[in-house]
């Protein structure tokens, strides 16, 4: 039996739905979250606590049964806790500015790069003197926040001789010798 499957999720202060269609839903103080589940696996709900199961060992379904409990325990996390990613942009004149939903970054290139984000992200750029500006996203979607959070590093990743660019805050960026290290 999977490892991760079998292991129950604890709801906690979280409400915990599932309808006919197979759709989940958690809802707590950060937000609601839905998912749907493959008819394979079975959700069970007893005393505040949710079990996954699986009808068959087949490969398909051991690997379905980790997954979603995985996802459900994501969910519950986001809207009791929340998540947030910190990004941060390192190079001279590399600048971000929020405005709303809509974030402005100044990435090197010849124009502003402008990137419209999703409602559910809560978004803020804060920028101190003499430290690298800093851009924080936040929401109960764990698959949102990583996948707005990736799209915006893409934009300039860091490359690895001076380490400019935009990266995840505490991301170790290995380095390399330049061209004079080579020939001493």
């Amino acid at each position: 039996m999977s490892r991760i499957g079998k292991a129950p999720v604890e709801l906690g202060q979280a409400e915990f739905s599932i309808n006919n269609e197979n759709v989940m839903t958690v809802k707590g103080p950060k937000g609601e979250l839905k998912q749907w589940v493959d008819s394979r696996i079975e959700v069970s709900v007893e005393d505040g606590i949710v079990n996954l199961s699986r009808s068959s060992d087949h490969r398909d379904d051991r690997s379905l049964h980790g997954m979603y409990r995985a996802l459900l325990a994501n969910m519950v996390e986001g809207v009791m806790k929340g998540y947030e990613i910190k990004l941060e942009l390192v190079g001279v004149g590399y600048r971000a500015k929020a405005q709303g939903q809509l974030l402005e970054l100044s990435l090197g290139f010849s124009h502003p790069v402008h990137l419209h984000l999703p409602e559910e992200i809560k978004l803020t750029a804060e920028t101190e003197k003499g430290k690298n500006p800093l851009i924080t996203l936040a929401s109960c979607d764990k698959q949102l926040v990583g996948a707005i959070a990736s799209k915006i590093r893409s934009l300039r990743k860091p490359e690895p001789y001076k380490g400019k660019g935009i990266k995840y805050q505490g991301e170790y960026i290995r380095r390399k010798a330049g061209k004079a290290a080579a020939s001493a």
